[in-house]
């Protein structure tokens, strides 16, 4: 029973830790942590091809000035209720997840839905 409890303690702490508040103009100095970030959606484009399925979330401003993407895969955008143009666009949106750059830019991959909520 003590193994039990200090398993779900580690795992609260490493929650807590995970989601680090962080500015949206301060994502390019995050890369490689796990943060809470919000702003307002200035873009969401679908590109659906046959090599990949990819949702683009354009937040901070419109591409390519963009300060964040939050990338969603096919099989994560079927998980919405709706499409995320219409759940997100103009809208502001809180990211949850790990900062990586991607050519230069950074960006959030999104495998959860629960990852971005709307304020």
């Amino acid at each position: 029973m003590k193994t039990f409890f200090s398993v779900i303690s580690i795992f609260f702490i490493i929650n807590l830790q995970a989601q680090t508040p962080v500015k949206l103009e301060q994502a390019a100095s995050h890369v490689g942590d796990s943060v809470h970030i919000c702003g307002k959606v200035y873009g969401v484009k679908f590109f659906n091809t046959t090599s990949t399925s990819l949702t683009f979330i354009n937040i901070g401003a419109a591409y390519p000035n963009q300060l964040l993407t939050a990338v969603i895969a096919k099989e994560t955008r079927a998980t919405f209720e709706k499409t995320p143009e219409e759940l997100f666009e103009n809208k502001t949106i809180c990211v949850d997840g790990k900062i990586e750059l991607y050519k230069g830019k950074p960006q959030i991959v999104v495998t959860d839905k629960k990852q971005i909520s709307t304020q």
